[in-house]
């Protein structure tokens, strides 16, 4: 893992900053703030003094080097090509892999003010990394249908209730009101399946692609890396409808995947969110120069086949073993050989 680097700074600094006044995830990082230290997109420290100061054990600077070319104003703006890979742009999914590096960001901060002694730093930074893990928590809970399944006995109870007043409101020969109260009731009956459905999806789901594997999108043809995934399109409506998910095969009720996208193949795109059946595995091991901002932080480097190995806590996010490479005997022979 990075040591010494402020990893949040890097990266609501150079990629959500960019985005203008209106980037969502401003709304997650203005909340933690307070005491000598200030966190988030409204920190006190000025970026292009702070990251002269930052280390990032392989001296990348990342606002300069790879020579990454990142247009300001890019970011998520919409628009463009309805054909083009720009609609499987996810603001939301950039918003969630900012808010697990400023969840790593905040652990590394108080170990390091526990290393250096630092007590009443390392406290406040306790309480913050507390807020962050809690809303962190529930974002979790929402996407991986654990609040489908309390939203669903919350909704039970609901009903019981309205039938109690329906009952009354009968025999009391209030027909308006138990009208009122049927429309009530049969709307969330019909919210209450839906989160059924959406927990039992959780439940079941089955990944064709795992953390770190490099894919390669089949419609638009540019290559990624999978950093994320849900069972089901976890996005808006609006969204669904703009990347025109009704016309897919298998609809929004299959996996989804946050593609990290080489910005060398396309500089104007950063994370996408994709459905299984838009994807690939390569034909043939895949090794060639993989460049995104991100990789640093969620990944360890590559495996003997290309793909990424994705740090510990990426795989304690999504509840995913460690992948391990299989073993071939003809490689070491051949090594032997040489």
């Amino acid at each position: 893992m990075v040591q010494g680097a402020s990893l949040i700074t890097v990266a609501t600094s150079r990629y959500c900053g960019v985005c203008g006044a209106t980037c969502g995830s401003r709304s997650y990082f203005g909340r933690f703030k307070g005491g000598p230290v200030v966190f988030g997109v409204e920190s006190q420290y000025d970026w292009h003094q702070y990251r002269k100061r930052i280390s990032f054990g392989r001296n990348i600077d990342i606002a300069r080097g790879r020579n990454l070319r990142v247009e300001a104003g890019w970011l998520f703006k919409g628009g463009g090509n309805q054909d083009s890979a720009s609609i499987e742009r996810s603001e939301s999914a950039n918003e969630d892999i900012l808010m697990f590096f400023f969840q790593l960001d905040l652990a590394t901060r108080v170990q390091y003010a526990l290393n250096l002694e630092q007590y009443d730093i390392a406290q406040q930074l306790r309480n913050k990394l507390s807020e962050v893990e809690s809303e962190v928590l529930k974002q979790q809970e929402s996407r991986l249908g654990s609040a489908s399944k309390s939203e669903v006995q919350d909704m039970a109870i609901s009903i019981l209730r309205l039938r109690a007043d329906l009952q009354n409101a009968v025999e009391s020969e209030n027909y308006n009101l138990a009208a009122d109260i049927r429309d009530q009731i049969s709307k969330i009956e019909a919210e209450s399946l839906a989160a059924s459905v959406r927990a039992q999806a959780y439940e079941n789901a089955q990944y064709a692609f795992r953390l770190g594997q490099r894919v390669r999108h089949k419609a638009f043809g540019y290559r990624g890396v999978i950093c994320g995934m849900d069972p089901v399109c976890c996005e808006s409506t609006s969204w669904m409808e703009n990347a025109k998910i009704e016309k897919l095969s298998r609809g929004p009720d299959q996996p989804f995947y946050q593609v990290l996208v080489d910005v060398r193949a396309d500089p104007n795109l950063l994370v996408t969110y994709v459905p299984e059946e838009n994807l690939e595995a390569p034909s043939e091991e895949d090794t060639k120069r993989f460049d995104h901002p991100y990789t640093s932080f969620l990944f360890y480097g590559m495996d003997g086949a290309g793909d990424f190995i994705p740090i510990k806590q990426l795989r304690e996010k999504y509840n995913k073993p460690r992948h391990e490479v299989p073993y071939d005997p003809d490689d070491e022979k051949s090594g032997e050989d040489a």
